[in-house]
């Protein structure tokens, strides 16, 4: 199963944001977490990438210069979503919250009548990563029961209930079921866009990538 990255607004959406050209308006707060220190900060900065490098044709400066602004109306810049979640949800810090679109929905059930969910036009494919560690499985002698829990995340009811709590089951016709609540938007993917993690992680979340150009000359 998948999901992707959405904006989380205040109930009413009184700043009347739509979509990633937003976020860089005056008087826009935005809480995200630090991509150096989250991996779920990771998927928001590609996916806020994504669209500046469509919006402006790939010019890279544009596309530069806009993360760069997006930043600057970042007020608080936890270490991780769970922070940021906090920061949003319960301290009621900023305007707009990047989320993944199952944490999004989790908002929305703990706070009721306080945010609304907003699709952009543009996001990212958000994949979960499982993998069985062989050697620490077979240590512990838990090797079959690990790749029976692997095989059973593709099975029907797996695949259901990744729908029920919000994520996109990989499955077409279970998806199908939850398109209500999980609409189908145009999706980058890391593989496709960014040359995969490694080079995504390079360009972008090691020393003097994108992120580390922008946010030092804040």
């Amino acid at each position: 199963y998948t999901s992707t990255i959405v904006l989380v607004v205040r109930k009413g959406n009184p700043k009347g944001i739509k979509d990633w050209g937003d976020l860089v308006k005056d008087g826009v707060k935005v809480i995200t977490p630090n991509p150096k220190t989250s991996g779920g900060a990771r998927w928001n900065h590609l996916a806020a990438w994504a669209w500046a490098n469509k919006e402006f044709g790939g010019d890279r400066a544009k596309t530069l210069d806009y993360i760069k602004k997006l930043y600057a109306n970042v007020p608080v810049l936890d270490t991780g979503a769970r922070g940021s979640t906090t920061t949003f949800a319960q301290r009621e810090i900023g305007d707009v919250f990047l989320s993944w679109e199952n944490e999004a929905y989790l908002i929305e059930k703990e706070f009721p009548g306080k945010t609304e969910i907003v699709y952009p036009s543009i996001s990212i494919l958000a994949e979960p990563p499982v993998a069985v560690v062989e050697k620490n499985a077979a240590k512990h002698g838990t090797a079959e029961a690990a790749k029976a829990y692997l095989e059973f995340l593709y099975t029907d009811v797996a695949q259901d209930l990744a729908g029920k709590h919000f994520y996109r089951p990989r499955n077409k016709e279970i998806a199908a079921k939850y398109d209500d609540k999980l609409p189908s938007l145009p999706l980058v993917t890391v593989d496709n866009d960014f040359g995969g993690w490694v080079k995504a992680q390079k360009e972008h979340f090691d020393d003097g990538g994108t992120f580390d150009q922008v946010y030092s000359a804040k």
